[in-house]
């Protein structure tokens, strides 16, 4: 097997982008599409597909935005209005929002952990096309993802849950990476050494 430089350079600076310093323009449906196909290339034990897509764009998230800043004064009446307009642009921050719904379900073969897992590998390869597209993307979840009530508003059923939104747009923004965990705090070693 031969290595990918390309591959290897991608892995080896990839970043995420901060939702609020994306920009128009965001891609188009039939890019969407082709970067929706390429995240759901993932490991899937049993091939049952146990997650699914709601792609966010255009007015709709300025909608979803004032029902969920609505729904936050609600479970909070002494919300400031700082988060206020927050809540109202949670949506409107990048061109495109495409929620990652893990739909896992106990299964007569394959443990809802893996299942789980399948879907989180969804929101890394979702990451990573759009990336390969040429744009900036971020992988958040919030508090909404775990709200039923906010949950609903986002056309994410009961016994669904949220594996990510990711934020996919432009920017103009330098890539400035943080600090990376060392090997030696992270990696146990068994068998032989090397010689």
């Amino acid at each position: 097997m031969t290595t990918d430089v390309s591959l290897f350079q991608y892995l080896s600076t990839r970043r995420s982008i901060p939702a609020p310093q994306m920009t128009e323009p965001g891609p188009d449906r039939t890019t969407i599409e082709s970067i929706l196909t390429l995240a759901s290339r993932v490991p899937d034990h049993g091939k049952l597909a146990p997650w699914r897509f709601i792609v966010y764009r255009g007015e709709e998230r300025a909608r979803l935005g004032a029902a969920l800043c609505d729904l936050a004064v609600a479970k909070n009446p002494a919300l400031s209005p700082e988060m206020q307009a927050v809540e109202r642009s949670r949506l409107t921050r990048a061109p495109v929002v495409i929620a990652v719904v893990s739909t896992a379900a106990p299964h007569v073969k394959i443990p809802v952990w893996e299942q789980e897992l399948s879907a989180g590998a969804v929101c890394l390869n979702l990451f990573m096309a759009a990336n390969a597209h040429g744009f900036a993307a971020n992988w958040l979840s919030e508090w909404v993802a775990y709200d039923d009530d906010a949950k609903a508003i986002l056309g994410i059923g009961q016994g669904e849950k949220v594996a990510g939104f990711l934020y996919i747009g432009s920017t103009t923004f330098p890539q400035t990476d943080r600090p990376r965990p060392n090997l030696s705090d992270i990696v146990t070693w068994t068998g032989e050494e090397d010689a």
